[in-house]
């Protein structure tokens, strides 16, 4: 399950607003370079055709899903201390299928 924790506006290439809802996964237990152990939850954001009012009235609603870690092309990431990082890493939302068969089978092959 994913809980809903907040939203963003955000522009895409032509200048036209829209939002997106932060969702995050379940608490998981990390360890830090210097071996201390920490919890924290992975975060995604995920496009929505929602006004800032209804994003608002989701908050704390819960999905089924996960937030993963996937591959990317490299990019820079500033910290909130100003350093600048590279990643090669995004969190994305993947939502639960809703049934075994949609596990088995993509959307163009039928059972038969």
């Amino acid at each position: 399950m994913v809980t809903i924790t907040g939203y963003k506006s955000r522009k895409n290439e032509l200048g036209i607003e829209f939002f997106v809802l932060v969702v995050e996964g379940g608490i998981e237990t990390v360890r830090s370079e210097t071996g201390n152990l920490y919890f924290t939850s992975k975060k995604a954001s995920v496009p929505t055709t929602y006004d800032a009012e209804r994003c608002e009235m989701l908050i704390g609603h819960q999905l089924p899903g996960s937030v993963r870690k996937v591959k990317c092309e490299p990019y820079d990431f500033k910290t909130e201390k100003g350093e600048t990082l590279i990643l090669d890493f995004q969190y994305e939302y993947e939502c639960e299928p809703d049934s075994i068969e949609d596990n088995i089978f993509s959307e163009d092959e039928e059972l038969v």
